[in-house]
């Protein structure tokens, strides 16, 4: 099969890739334990710095303690510190956490926005955080752009920006929009388990044949 030449068809192409690599739909894909978007855009706030493993362990007892965001807008920070002080920066996460509830009982009556001109208005909500419940929660078009993406598309040549709101804009055209959640939770999970950082492991990604970065990273 012919390499493709342009940024657009490797992008094409590694969407097709990861599809067989990494089966099932957006709530397949994500590895944050949740139940709806209120519980997973808590987790995804929570998850930075720390690992979705980490996150998983913590968030059961948190969720059972405030179920909506009416319940954790009124939350004790002292009460949310304990329960999620192992995700690391506790402190600020918990204040991250209570202002987002208690923006969205100000603003939407308790309930997760949709658009992405509310989402920005909710404290500690960026476009990634919210492209990742938008896509796996409320099957919407979403790019979450994090490390991984950033890497990969780097690594890829699929474009040259390293603003994380310039790739996403970059990236959009080439993803169709239905799939625009699966493309980039594949990429993170290839990133995770293939695509590494330091010392990638191209002798067994499927991408190799057509990554100008293969063997040479």
């Amino acid at each position: 099969m012919a390499r493709p030449r342009t940024a657009a068809g490797r992008a094409k192409r590694t969407n097709e890739r990861l599809k067989v690599e990494y089966p099932g739909t957006a709530v397949d894909l994500c590895e944050l334990d949740h139940s709806n978007s209120f519980e997973l855009l808590t987790a995804t706030i929570l998850s930075a710095q720390s690992t979705d493993v980490q996150i998983n362990k913590v968030t059961p007892a948190l969720f059972a303690r405030y179920p909506t965001p009416h319940d954790l807008a009124a939350a004790d920070p002292a009460e949310v510190e304990v329960l999620v002080r192992s995700t690391g920066f506790y402190k600020n996460k918990t204040k991250s956490i209570i202002g987002m509830a208690n923006a969205l009982v100000d603003r939407f009556g308790g309930a997760v926005p949709t658009s992405m001109k509310d989402w920005v208005t909710v404290p500690g909500v960026g476009r990634k955080t919210a492209n990742v419940v938008r896509s796996v929660a409320q099957g919407l078009p979403g790019l979450p752009v994090d490390t991984h993406v950033l890497r990969l598309s780097k690594r890829l040549e699929l474009t040259a920006e390293t603003d994380p709101v310039k790739v996403e804009m970059a990236l959009n055209p080439m993803v169709p929009a239905a799939e625009r959640g699966t493309f980039s939770l594949r990429v993170i999970l290839h990133g995770r388990r293939v695509c590494f950082a330091r010392k990638p492991a191209c002798d067994s990604c499927v991408l190799a044949d057509f990554c100008p970065s293969a063997g040479i990273v």
